[in-house]
């Protein structure tokens, strides 16, 4: 039966190559996770260093360099381009949907595995976590393979050669959490020893047969994660001290979630709508499908069922108590509800009774009607008027492809020959979704990024010993990105803005359009020439230049 979880684990990463791969190069990086992630990729190669990350030219210690490492070898082999930049994160889905085909097939069969990554691969937060230049995507991967692989070496059975696999299967489990402390440190394995602890613990209340590792296997395990994970944390102590090791673990993991960073904040509930929205349009199964998955359980048989629970809800719990919030940071459960969900169609697909099921894929509409409410209040309320008119199209055929979508799921389940189409017509509609984003949409929301044309423009007219500034506005990550490393950052009330305005033999100077007057008054008061050299939705490139500010000049205030 080797052969049904390997169809399984070919057809889901098929699936999400034909989800993530299309037009993944399309548009300009993001600001600002893309942009500062794709920025210190780049300077992995600009400054010709792989152990200490730089940020605008600066030592940056923020993330582990795993992420990085690959984004800077396909940079080197593809060209500094969105499409380099975003292929980890893309191929990281890819390699879930197989891992989570295969692993929930060895159990439910291959049905059940191709549901679970066709579900996994379209729902909305896995959608664009895996189109984007960020480091999500590659934990998730790590989590993923890591509680797959320790839930299949925990468990016990009678084949003969067991032994031999469920070490194998520890080991690549330890590679992967090692792998996984390289991309965002210490979560990785904080998250995999929560879930397979309360799982263990769980399966020993059951009765279900638990094998342990012998003691070789578990020595050889913590040999191959420090061999993996150590070396570059080692290497950067001795480059830089312990500072770096301090403010990453220290400041931005174990501060994070003791305190609130950048502002990040939110109240006990904020992942509840989070996952709402991030599982979507599956969720709307999710309620049936958990209830199915506690009745299955209770049985001694039902291991998967309560790895999937545990895996929900374990997690879930961490990241509410913790002070500084962000939506990716629940992204690692999307695989659990994926295998609920999928094993829940499983089970239906035969049932007599679907009434449940119908029910469950009534809300589909249902929710894109609400959500399409809460665009429209959430518009008017924030004056985003301007930003509708360029996507508001896309928008409203994104709204009806899912409807049409959501309606012929709705008579899939209903009908008791077709119902077994229904995971499929929900994936497939999805899918069409993201690709219809890709091409359409995202291209169309171009005109909303201001700072790539201004880069191109300064990029264009700079020469040697130029200057690039930035004042007021949002898009720093982006400026440095699109032009180089040393993007001078001027505070607004001006206070050092004769000492940058005067130092360099020109500025380029990107600000507020409406503080452009103002500006020009400043540079003129010194003796310098300014001009405006370009401008998009509300911001400017002014281009300083002349003689030098004379000594003890003074401007007005």
């Amino acid at each position: 039966m080797r052969f049904v979880p390997v169809r399984a684990a070919i057809l889901g990463a098929l699936f999400a190559a034909i989800i993530t791969l299309p037009g993944l190069g399309n548009g300009t990086l993001w600001d600002n996770s893309e942009t500062v992630y794709g920025e210190v990729a780049r300077e992995v190669l600009v400054m010709h260093d792989w152990v200490v990350m730089h940020l605008n030219g600066a030592e940056w210690f923020i993330q582990p360099p795993l992420f990085f490492w690959i984004a800077a070898l396909f940079a080197k082999l593809l060209g500094v381009t969105a499409f380099a930049l975003r292929l980890p994160a893309a191929l990281a889905t890819i390699a879930m949907g197989g891992a989570l085909g295969y692993a929930t097939a060895r159990v439910a069969g291959t049905r059940a595995g191709t549901v679970a990554a066709i579900a996994l691969s379209t729902s909305l937060m896995q959608a664009i976590v895996g189109r984007l230049a960020i480091m999500d995507a590659l934990l998730d991967l790590c989590v993923v393979i890591a509680i797959l692989c320790w839930f299949r070496a925990l468990q016990q059975h009678d084949h003969p050669d067991d032994a031999r696999r469920r070490s194998t299967a520890f080991l690549c489990g330890t590679l992967a959490l090692a792998c996984g402390m390289l991309v965002k440190g210490p979560v990785a394995p904080v998250i995999v020893v929560l879930v397979i602890g309360v799982w263990l613990a769980w399966e020993w209340r059951s009765g279900a047969p638990i094998a342990v590792p012998p003691a070789a296997t578990l020595f050889g395990a913590c040999v191959l994660f420090f061999v993996i994970a150590a070396p570059w944390f080692v290497l950067e102590a001795i480059r830089v001290g312990p500072t770096a090791a301090g403010e990453l673990i220290g400041h931005y993991t174990i501060g994070r979630y003791t305190g609130v960073i950048e502002n990040q904040r939110g109240p006990w509930w904020y992942y509840v709508p989070v996952v709402i929205l991030g599982f979507f349009p599956w969720i709307a199964f999710v309620p049936v499908a958990a209830g199915s998955a506690i009745g299955a359980a209770r049985t001694r048989a039902g291991s998967l069922d309560r790895l999937a629970i545990v895996w929900i809800v374990a997690p879930l719990v961490f990241f509410s108590f913790a002070q500084t919030k962000l939506p990716n940071y629940v992204a690692l459960i999307l695989p659990a509800l994926a295998i609920v969900v999928a094993l829940w169609f499983e089970r239906v697909a035969d049932a007599d009774d679907r009434r449940a099921a119908i029910a469950s894929a009534l809300t589909i509409p249902l929710f894109i009607g609400a959500l399409g409410i809460a665009i429209v209040i959430f518009i008017r309320n924030n004056h985003y008027e301007s930003a509708t008119a360029i996507v508001g199209p896309q928008v409203e055929v994104l709204g009806v492809l899912m409807l049409i979508g959501s309606l012929v799921t709705v008579a899939a389940v209903a009908t008791r020959n077709w119902n077994w189409l229904a995971p499929y017509v929900l994936g497939a509609t999805s899918g069409a979704l993201v690709l219809f984003i890709a091409f359409v949409a995202e291209p169309a929301a171009e005109a909303l990024k201001p700072i790539p044309p201004l880069a191109a423009i300064i990029q264009a007219q700079r020469s040697p010993g130029s200057v690039v500034g930035v004042r007021g506005v949002a898009g720093t990550y982006a400026l440095i990105f699109y032009t180089a490393p040393g993007v001078v950052t001027l505070e607004e009330d001006n206070s050092d803005f004769r000492v940058s305005s005067c130092a360099p033999p020109d500025l380029f100077l990107v600000t507020r359009l409406a503080d452009v007057p103002a500006l020009t008054r400043l540079v003129a008061a010194e003796g310098r020439h300014s001009a405006t050299v370009g401008q998009a939705r509300g911001v400017a490139v002014i281009h300083i230049d002349g003689p030098r500010c004379a000594e003890g000049s003074r401007r007005p205030t």
